[in-house]
């Protein structure tokens, strides 16, 4: 609650560069206040409710379930994911790179902080809940980032050792993830300039800032891809030097998604210290909104901790514990690193060819706007059955991007002369939704191939209109 507050208006401000300590956040104990409005909370408290009414052994299909029918505000992965599934793919698809080219994003990361809560000393418990849980709306690394925030937390009841926390955190891992190699690469950095946070931060940028396949960020500044901020939350921890503030201002200033950051490092933190501990400064103003609900949720501040300590006392039992009076006795496991799984050695982001581009074609008449979101891009939309729009490129993977749209309507795409599938850009929310993927395949061969989208005129169930827009194709090799 304190981190995502301190960090909400710097969040995706700062891409690629530090916040300068000028541009920091002034901290008032009201401030609080902004996460009962933040999804970092809103979506970790959904899933915990699934294990409170489905039991510790929810499955996937459980947690699908549930979040299929929110109807809050979601983005990346979750959003990939929750149209994946109101659109019939069962949850232990949705988060694969086939129907969501967020896999690797940081979603699920961000909201895996109620694993770790509920699993005390017991890593291998808290893998096997990211591994139903992350399933829904991530793959690989975009798992691996739940299962390297949880086994933080649940290092941190037995470990006040920030660096020990991280090392436990790693150990969730399988060694050649992307994700692990760079917490290794971390660990390893900070030892090398144990004062200068920010020599390690250029160090993790020049090496591992390069391959983001989110359609916001491919080439772009904007990163969202977990193993990058996971990092952040790594540098958070280990130049913090147990110290809340510090902790907090380090996560913040590295950028990129600067409140979920901080978010998670001191909620790690606040673990290891435990709530007493926590400065007077930082928690204060929590007490003025206890009782209030989290958006879309049912918990307040007292309920959700009140729900957290029971399903954590049914995992001890579960696991081999038992509660003697007041006391918890843990039985507590050694990590086991997950399986390895990977999608995106299919290729990296070589280029991104825009829609006034000369290799484009177009038939029908498209309507050309310029439209300014992150960055300024030209936009082509068309409404008129049988409009077409193809794009010749060369590489193992592509993504065609454009906006969801609340008039959003059906097209066919065409890969290489072959029907391929039908898609829409109905926008689930109320709103448009900038740089999403219209279409996207990966895993072809390293040669040319054509993309052909035919707009079909047809609206998608619920949408007041047929418009289909596009802005450019993002090639990978």
């Amino acid at each position: 609650m304190i981190g995502v507050s301190y960090g909400a208006p710097t969040e995706f401000r700062f891409a690629g560069e530090v916040i300068p300590e000028d541009k920091l956040p002034v901290w008032r104990a009201g401030r609080v206040s902004n996460s009962l409005s933040q999804d970092d909370l809103y979506v970790n408290m959904t899933f915990a409710k699934v294990i409170d009414d489905k039991g510790l052994q929810a499955t996937t299909d459980d947690f699908g379930a549930m979040f299929r029918d929110t109807k809050f505000v979601l983005a990346h992965a979750n959003l990939a994911a929750r149209r994946a599934l109101r659109r019939g793919v069962p949850a232990s698809l949705s988060g694969t790179p086939k129907y969501n080219v967020h896999a690797n994003d940081v979603d699920f990361q961000i909201e895996s902080d109620f694993i770790g809560m509920m699993t005390p000393g017991l890593p291998r418990a808290s893998n096997d809940i990211a591994w139903r849980v992350g399933r829904v709306m991530n793959y690989g690394d975009g798992i691996y980032g739940g299962m390297f925030v949880s086994g933080m937390y649940a290092a941190a009841f037995f470990e006040n050792d920030p660096r020990k926390i991280v090392e436990a955190g790693l150990e969730c891992l399988p060694a050649k993830s992307p994700y692990a190699r760079l917490i290794s690469d971390v660990l390893a950095w900070s030892r090398e300039a144990p004062n200068d946070w920010i020599a390690v931060w250029r160090r993790i940028g020049k090496k591992w800032d390069k391959r983001e396949p989110c359609p916001e960020g491919a080439m772009l500044p904007f990163n969202i891809d977990a193993k990058l901020n996971g990092a952040y939350i790594a540098l958070g921890l280990l130049y913090g030097n147990s110290d809340f503030g510090q902790t907090i201002s380090v996560a913040t200033r590295s950028g990129q998604d600067s409140d979920c950051n901080p978010s998670t490092a001191a909620g790690i933190l606040g673990v290891a210290c435990g709530f007493k501990k926590i400065p007077d400064e930082w928690k204060s103003g929590i007490g003025a909104i206890a009782d209030q609900k989290f958006q879309y949720t049912d918990f307040s501040f007292n309920s959700i901790v009140e729900s957290t300590g029971k399903r954590g006392i049914a995992m001890v039992k579960l696991n081999g514990g038992s509660l003697e009076g007041q006391t918890l006795i843990v039985k507590t496991q050694t990590a086991r690193p997950a399986k390895l799984e990977l999608w995106d050695d299919y290729g990296s982001p070589v280029e991104r060819i825009a829609v006034d581009d000369v290799r484009w074609t177009w038939k029908g008449n498209w309507n050309a706007i310029t439209v300014r979101t992150r960055r300024t891009v030209q936009r082509r939309t068309n409404a008129e059955k049988g409009a077409e729009s193809a794009i010749t490129f060369e590489g193992t993977g592509a993504i065609l991007a454009g906006p969801y749209l609340t008039t959003g309507g059906k097209a066919d795409v065409y890969l290489d002369g072959k029907f391929d599938r039908t898609v829409d850009v109905y926008s689930d929310l109320e709103k448009t939704r900038e740089s999403e993927s219209v279409w996207h395949a990966f895993g072809l061969k390293n040669t040319k191939h054509t993309v052909r989208l035919v707009v079909r005129g047809e609206p998608y169930p619920g949408s007041n209109g047929t418009d289909i827009a596009i802005e450019d194709l993002i090639a990978f090799r």
